[in-house]
This record gives C-alpha cells, sequence and structure tokens, in this order.
C-alpha cells in the first residue's frame, strides 16, 4: 500500500520559514519523480516545486529564491524548506509521487498540510 505523509504544516508570520516533510512507503522512492504542491480555497491546485529521480528541481516563479525542494533517497523523504512566507503562500500544501514507465505515467499524493501564513 502506498503512503505518502506530508508534516510540518502550521501558522506562521510573515517573512517566517516552516519545513514540510514527505515520508513515502509503498514505492521505490528512488524511481519516482517527487513534487509539492498546493491549493488555496477556490484555487486550483498548482505545482510548487518539484524534484527528479537525479535530483534535477524546477519551481514555479512564485516561489523561486524563497523554496528549496530535497530529497533523500535513502530515508524515503521529501523536504520542502520555505523562508520569506507570504500570506498569499497559504493553502493546502501536498506531496505528489510520479511514476513512469515508457509512455504511461501515474500518481500517488498525500493527504496534504495546512500552511498559514498570516500576522
Amino acid at each position: 500500500q502506498v503512503q505518502l505523509v506530508e508534516s510540518g504544516g502550521g501558522l506562521v508570520q510573515p517573512g517566517g520559514s516552516l519545513r514540510l516533510s514527505c515520508v513515502a512507503s509503498g514505492i521505490t522512492f528512488s524511481n519516482y519523480v517527487m513534487g509539492w504542491y498546493r491549493q488555496a480555497p477556490g484555487k486550483q491546485r498548482d505545482l510548487v516545486a518539484d524534484i527528479s529521480s537525479v535530483g534535477s528541481t524546477r519551481y514555479a516563479d512564485s516561489v523561486k529564491g524563497r523554496f528549496t525542494i530535497s530529497r533523500d533517497n535513502v530515508k524515503n523523504t521529501l523536504t520542502l524548506q520555505m523562508n520569506s512566507l507570504k500570506p498569499e503562500d497559504t493553502a493546502v500544501y501536498y506531496c505528489k509521487a510520479t511514476g513512469r514507465r515508457i509512455s504511461v505515467t501515474w500518481d500517488y499524493w498525500g493527504q496534504g498540510t495546512q500552511v498559514t501564513v498570516s500576522s
């Protein structure tokens, strides 16, 4: 059974930092592209950042220079370090694992963790 379990969300003041973690089980973690997505109320779920199995990263323009995604293929853990947080970063943050075999892809999602940036 595949499980992605996020943690680390919470309430933080503008300018503060949070560190999100996602622990995966039931998959060969190192074979998957891992990503963080977020969804604010009334909005679609959007990519925040993702990282390939070999460590290539990409970020949404809105978080470049503030957020850092990383992975530990030994501990099956994905991390998102979020600095200089803004109120517009408030959302539920989801971890996603994407597998690929030839032309077929599939996704697994975590349950999400709430991040609220407010004074």
